[in-house]
């Protein structure tokens, strides 16, 4: 059987269907001909042609690579994405499209179809497609030439030389009526645009016939920089010679025929045809005493007319068209003049730039200096020195029971805060708020307890690792805050009741559910080299040698990158769900701490784990929603499509850290990710000094009080934007400074 690779042509921007359809968002795009757009209509029609061997293509200009990408994903269909960095025609794409097709299966036969054409009867198309496969697999170029209904001048005409499927007379221009008249008297047919070759085939044409094209094609998908389902052509595609397929190749070649068809086929190319498919209406409106009219209202506006016939209104935010159907073919002469008088309406105005790593990063200083570090300080602790575990949004203080660990976090959050040089009142936080966890949270071998009542009474006994692991870490950012070497003394002893528990590979046993976890040991990780790099004893760079040892050999899977959560007892994959849990969040933050490890002893091999860890965590970012999600299984799929706060800070620390470690195209790429990180992050915070911290898959967030521990992930961003900022010496570094 033979294999189809379809492939959705994306060029084009339909001047006639102004002021709708304009290049950021030509006809394509736009739902013309009913509730999905020209380009989904066309997917769906052309998607299950692939069947099981195939793949479906599309090639697009990279200024529409979000648009193509949401629009499949709203019906459902995958593709592999070409992107061209500047349209130059039909003959280039298909070249592409054909060359990277050969490239996997060269017998394979493309279908090469528009993707702003109206086909109702997809059923008769396909069944057309069958007979068109079956002549392209002998080595002929076949196009489908549409049996014409009318004399029309808005199409080319194609002259088969007989009846049915029959060689290629001529290919000619788009007539005069007259000459329109006298070529359907000839039997000519209208051509469709669409093409059915393989790939073999056409790539060996476009080599002999328009060789300046296909050499620069061919290199350009040398350079091709892939990205998830979308592959970008090199810039060099550029300077590829600007002419369609049917001059390049079809005039010229001896492969040409065409099949006529008489499923019912428009290609919308004005707004008289979008009238005549009978569903182009869009949005409010009143007619009154009208006929035959065409109306498309925006969101937002009501049209009303009265007393017209066979009138097109069509109404967007910046621009109105008023225009006689008959005349629709007319409206390129208004494009042409508004390209003098008022080219700004050529186009749609464009969205805000995305704000730039740099200015994201002062308005997050000045977020923290002005608003998260004073509520937190005052609202956010009692007089007792207790941090609260939660603030409602409005800043009411909620009673809850408070674990441990959110007051060592936040007395790490504090000390760093003074370290960065915030002139608030750090010092009495930290003295009072680690007055209260000596006090009311040690248990008498020095070890933290769990949870303490609201009131302060101890509700949990137990001592997690996880726990101590942050009580070593508060420990390690006072001491380097206020020059108090004796804390030392108190961490080393946390350390030595912990490391007589580590069984012979390394690890330690947590508490709770998950006995045998990696989480627990990635808090240790950043505890020693927070001690390490205070030039603390040795023992923290033996602790930290000791645990990345365990995540290189049990924790991260060899053949993947991805780094596991749940294990067995001798730290081998822990079965079932438990075993294939991936969260993108703790690859960003491992492979973040990875990265300072390797830098730290010059390990190259410790920075390339890192970098596939990287690559593992934006596994879990989609493009759509461009956040980080919860939760994956080991085969990619999404086990828990929600996103919290605190995968995004470990999203943008990781960049931020590979970027220090890379040069040249990796450098800009994680800077860029960095960028996007920032952005995300951003949609929790609140002016006010808060955050959400849940967001569901629709972009809302469930209503519920800001957790104080997300502020630990907060600062720590903060303050590897800071260094990453320095080291890099970024013009306005200073901007960032608390």
């Amino acid at each position: 059987m033979t294999t189809i690779y379809p492939v959705i042509m994306c060029g084009g921007s339909g001047t006639r269907l102004w002021p709708a359809s304009r290049p950021s968002r030509p006809k394509q795009f736009i739902p013309l001909a009913g509730n999905r757009s020209l380009f989904q209509e066309t997917a769906a029609r052309v998607a299950e042609l692939a069947g099981e061997d195939g793949e479906l293509v599309v090639v697009g200009g990279a200024s529409h690579k979000q648009t193509i990408l949401d629009q499949l994903e709203e019906i459902g269909v995958t593709a592999a994405v070409i992107l061209e960095p500047e349209g130059r025609d039909s003959s280039a794409a298909m070249a592409a499209a054909a060359l990277w097709t050969a490239g996997r299966k060269p017998t394979a036969v493309n279908l090469f179809v528009a993707s702003d054409h109206h086909i109702p009867d997809a059923g008769a198309f396909r069944q057309s497609i069958a007979e068109a496969v079956a002549a392209a697999a002998e080595g002929r170029i076949v196009t489908l030439g549409v049996v014409p209904s009318e004399p029309s001048s808005a199409y080319g005409y194609i002259a088969p030389t007989g009846l049915g499927l029959s060689n290629v007379l001529a290919f000619v221009e788009k007539p005069d009526p007259i000459t329109a008249q006298r070529y359907i008297a000839e039997g000519y047919l209208w051509n469709s645009g669409n093409f059915i070759v393989r790939a073999d085939v056409l790539a060996q044409e476009i080599a002999d016939r328009a060789p300046a094209v296909g050499e620069v094609v061919r290199v350009a998908l040398e350079q091709a920089e892939s990205d998830g389902s979308c592959l970008t052509l090199g810039d060099g595609f550029k300077s590829a010679p600007k002419i369609s397929i049917d001059y390049a190749v079809m005039e010229k070649t001896t492969r040409a025929s065409v099949l006529p068809v008489k499923f019912e086929w428009s290609d919308l190319g004005a707004w008289d045809a979008v009238h005549a498919s009978g569903e182009g209406d869009v949005g409010l409106h009143i007619l009154e005493d009208s006929e035959g009219c065409l109306v498309r209202a925006c969101d937002g506006v009501m049209v009303a007319a009265i007393g017209l016939r066979d009138v097109g209104v069509i109404v967007e935010r910046d621009a109105v068209l008023v225009t006689d159907l008959k005349r629709s073919q007319d409206v390129k002469r208004v494009v042409e003049r508004l390209r003098i008088s008022s080219p700004q309406h050529l186009d749609f105005p464009a969205d805000p730039s995305p704000e730039s790593l740099e200015a994201g990063a002062a308005r997050l200083a000045t977020w923290m200096r002005q608003a998260a570090l004073p509520i937190w300080s005052t609202l956010g602790q009692d007089a007792a020195g207790g941090f609260e575990e939660v603030l409602a949004l409005d800043g009411r203080q909620i009673a809850t029971p408070r674990r441990a660990r959110v007051q060592a976090r936040q007395l790490q959050v504090y000390a760093e805060a003074g370290r960065q040089g915030w002139r608030g009142p750090w010092r009495s936080v930290v003295a009072s708020g680690l007055d209260r966890l000596r006090l009311s949270y040690l248990r008498p071998d020095g070890r933290m307890r769990t949870l303490l009542s609201p009131e302060g009474r101890p509700l949990d006994e137990t001592a997690m690792v996880y726990d101590q692991a942050f009580l070593i870490f508060a420990l390690a950012a006072i001491s380097e805050a206020t020059e108090n070497v004796e804390l030392e003394r108190e961490a080393a002893a946390v350390h030595n009741l912990l490391i007589q528990t580590a069984d012979a590979q390394g690890g330690m046993k947590e508490a709770g559910d998950h006995p045998y976890q990696s989480n627990a040991h990635m808090h240790l990780l950043e505890a020693a080299l927070a001690w390490e790099q205070s030039d603390g004893e040795p023992l923290w760079s033996a602790l930290a040698d000791q645990i990345v040892l365990l995540a290189r050999t049990r924790f991260i899977d060899a053949e993947t990158g991805s780094l596991r959560e749940y294990f067995n007892s001798d730290w081998s994959p822990a079965s079932g769900e438990d075993g294939e849990l991936i969260e993108p969040g703790h690859q960003f933050e491992w492979a973040w701490l990875l990265a300072r490890y390797g830098k730290a002893r010059n390990d190259p091999s410790a920075i390339s784990d890192a970098w596939r860890l990287y690559e593992s965590g934006l596994r879990g970012v989609p493009a759509k929603r461009g956040v980080a999600i919860d939760a994956m299984n080991m085969d990619g799929s999404v086990r828990n499509g929600r996103s919290r706060l605190w995968p995004q800070t470990e999203w943008l620390k990781a960049s931020l850290i590979l970027a220090e470690l890379n040069e040249g195209g990796r450098r800009n790429d994680c800077l860029e990710q960095a960028a996007h990180a920032l952005r995300a992050l951003w949609r929790y915070l609140t002016p006010q000094g808060l955050w959400r911290d849940k967001m569901l898959e629709n972009g809302s967030f469930i209503d519920e009080p800001a957790p104080a521990s997300s502020f630990y992930h907060i600062m720590a961003a903060y303050c590897e934007l800071r260094r990453t900022m320095a080291v890099l010496k970024f013009p306005n570094s200073k901007s960032i400074d608390l």
